[in-house]
């Protein structure tokens, strides 16, 4: 098996970024987990901390390292968090077994992520802690939803927006960096429309991490790439 069909097989993202961009990912997760840190120790203390940070900083790997992507978008981390902390609570509340909650806790925050399309992976792990978390948790019954779940969450997109923003090319909310296209792109996009982007993705019939525009994006330079060569 030659490097290239290992990568191949591993799924390996290829894809380079510079130090500068490496430097800036690590120090966003940096301020933020801080943040969070002493947010959930004033709610919880410090020893129930440990059941709900891993989540947030599952989110900070998102919102730091990927801020463009489709679950790193604020619908989706926001209604990522709280759609799976409220049903983490009615599993805990409704369902006498542990196992069978834990395990449901999580199978209907992803169900409910997927209608409501807001898909933010790290909003099974709150699910799961309202479910095995500690009698502090337990006792804080759907309190949990707003503190520490709502303002940790609302903290993580504070920290997310502003930091970003000091990078131009880091716009996050995504939406901010749409682009009129330039006459090259209405040019090479002319025969694609919105509705061929629609059906393609639907035909998948799985979640592509990847919004349309940055599809029109690789779109162009490949385009440009072949028309070179």
């Amino acid at each position: 098996m030659t490097k290239s069909e290992l990568i191949h097989l591993l799924g390996m993202n290829q894809q380079v970024t510079t130090h500068k961009e490496k430097f800036i990912s690590f120090a966003g997760g940096i301020i933020s987990i801080y943040l969070i840190y002493l947010v959930t120790e004033v709610s919880l203390g410090v020893t129930d901390a440990i059941y709900i940070i891993p989540s947030m900083g599952a989110t900070a790997v998102l919102l730091f390292a990927a801020p463009k992507a489709t679950f790193s978008q604020p619908w989706n981390v926001f209604g990522g968090h709280i759609v799976s902390a409220v049903i983490g609570v009615a599993c805990f509340q409704l369902i006498p077994d542990s196992h069978v909650a834990a395990a449901a806790s999580v199978g209907f925050a992803i169900g409910a992520q997927y209608y409501l399309h807001c898909i933010h992976p790290p909003g099974g792990a709150t699910a799961l802690a309202a479910v095995i978390g500690s009698t502090q948790i337990h006792d804080l019954g759907y309190l949990y939803v707003i503190t520490p779940v709502l303002i940790n969450t609302l903290v993580m997109l504070v920290v997310a927006v502003a930091f970003n923003a000091l990078f131009s090319w880091r716009s996050y909310p995504a939406s901010l960096a749409k682009k009129e296209p330039t006459p090259e792109q209405t040019r090479i996009y002319a025969p694609i429309r919105h509705e061929d982007f629609v059906y393609a993705l639907s035909e998948i019939d799985s979640i592509v991490d990847i919004s349309e525009e940055e599809l029109l994006q690789i779109y162009t330079l490949a385009t440009k790439h072949s028309n070179r060569e």
